[in-house]
């Protein structure tokens, strides 16, 4: 007689967010500029100890996203965690997959747990551009390099070295430049092809952008993030509060005004385009069953989500385009199930032209091999509390501040809820995911 195998089976673990927290982002080079990376990391996962009153016995992991890394720190999981004095065994790792990165970070912590190698992880990312490295000229440290690495040698060596660095540009630092490796353009102008060939036009943009504004400070006006922000302290002592880039008052015509960056005839400028920005975001993710133990309330999981590239060359910000329609496809889902949209927003019209492939019959036959479109996304259902534009953008903070937020909106909505979100990325990356409220 055959053996049932009934009571043999292991259920599925799932993997909860039970709580996110975050600094207020600040423009680049303004209020927290005497903070790194680490240190904004720091004070946004305190934050969320504090907000959480989680024991820091129960944590075994933290997976932390960057891009801009410091070159005598790279592993700012690590660093953050032993500045926080939390337990010797909460291992830490640092990832990188440039905007995507505090995405990348979570999905990771997710998989961890969903496999069962944890059963509470802190996920996160931060970025300092203010305080990105200053790059020596590569001509200077391969000369100078060997004598500063070595014993110093003698003042004729030195002298000797100098004499072959006469031009000002072989001893001049090089300013940090975000810009393709591979094509050599800065993501902007990268972004106004993309512009020009999905025909976007500036009005449209500056109006996506106003939108993001006047979204986001009504977000702040209602006190949707404030549960999701902890003030921040510099170390001169001036406390900031809440997000500073935003702006309520922010129209059409202000925006008709601002001349273009990347282009002399092109529709990028400052006021469609983020800002580089200084911040971090945590999230608090657990086991079903421990968060359970714990006595914390889920607020969402994940159904799925879908990184992939695209070539530099073409389109280099479509990503979500692809990588928007594998997470449902994943998810076993269709635009139409989804609740709400929550995009990244580089540019407008790097959102702009997304929204126009998704929506486009021959988009989805040429790059997605798929007879119809995945469909038009409803303005309505479209970053409801603003996005990167208002908010600004840490680039390894951005993933894990929308899921924080997108986590919060789904919970407030109830079970069976769903969000789709979509993240460009430099290198020609796209990410995706849906989130479901639990």
């Amino acid at each position: 007689m055959p053996v049932s195998t009934t009571n043999k089976v292991k259920k599925a673990r799932r993997a909860v967010i039970v709580a996110g927290n975050r600094t207020p982002f600040v423009r680049s080079f303004g209020d927290l500029v005497e903070m790194d990376t680490i240190a904004l990391g720091v004070a946004a996962v305190k934050g969320l100890l504090e907000r959480t009153d989680l024991p820091r016995t129960a944590i075994d992991s933290m997976v932390w996203g960057g891009v801009i890394l410091p070159s005598t720190a790279p592993n700012l999981a690590r660093e953050i965690a032993l500045d926080l004095d939390l337990p010797a065994s909460a291992e830490g790792m640092t990832v990188t997959r440039a905007c995507a990165s505090g995405l990348q970070a979570v999905t990771l912590a997710v998989a961890a747990i969903e496999r069962g190698e944890a059963d509470v992880i802190i996920a996160g990312g931060s970025d300092s551009t203010s305080n990105a490295t200053i790059g020596l000229p590569e001509k200077f440290v391969q000369k100078v390099g060997p004598l500063a690495m070595g014993k110093g040698g003698s003042a004729r060596d030195w002298l000797g070295v100098l004499a072959q660095l006469h031009p000002i540009n072989d001893i001049v630092p090089k300013a940090p430049k975000v810009a393709e490796r591979s094509t050599g353009e800065v993501m902007g102008e990268s972004a106004e092809k993309m512009a020009a060939r999905n025909d976007i036009s500036r009005e449209l943009q500056d109006k996506f952008a106003v939108m993001s504004h006047h979204r986001a400070a009504k977000a702040i006006e209602d006190g949707v993030f404030d549960d999701e922000i902890t003030p921040i302290t510099t170390p001169s002592g001036k406390t900031i509060y809440s997000d500073s880039i935003v702006r309520g008052d922010s129209n059409e015509a202000k925006l008709a005004k601002l001349r273009p960056v990347f282009a002399k005839d092109g529709t990028l400028t400052a006021g469609n385009s983020s800002a580089l920005t200084d911040g971090a975001a945590a999230v608090l993710i657990m086991s079903e069953e421990k968060a359970k133990e714990l006595g914390y309330t889920p607020l969402a999981a994940f159904k799925s989500w879908s990184f992939v590239g695209v070539d530099p060359s073409d389109q280099l910000l479509m990503g979500p385009a692809l990588s928007m329609p594998q997470a449902l496809e994943r998810a076993g889902m269709k635009l139409e199930d989804i609740d709400f949209v929550d995009m990244h927003e580089a540019f407008a019209a790097q959102v702009l032209s997304i929204l126009k492939m998704l929506g486009s019959d021959a988009f989805a036959k040429e790059r997605l091999g798929r007879d119809e479109a995945v469909g038009d996304v409803d303005w309505d259902k479209l970053n409801l509390y603003g996005g990167s534009l208002a908010l600004g953008h840490p680039f390894g903070a951005t993933g894990a501040r929308m899921v924080t937020t997108v986590a919060h909106e789904l919970h407030r909505r109830g079970k069976g809820s769903t969000a789709l979100l979509g993240i460009c990325a430099a290198g020609g990356l796209g990410a995706g995911a849906v989130m479901e409220a639990v």
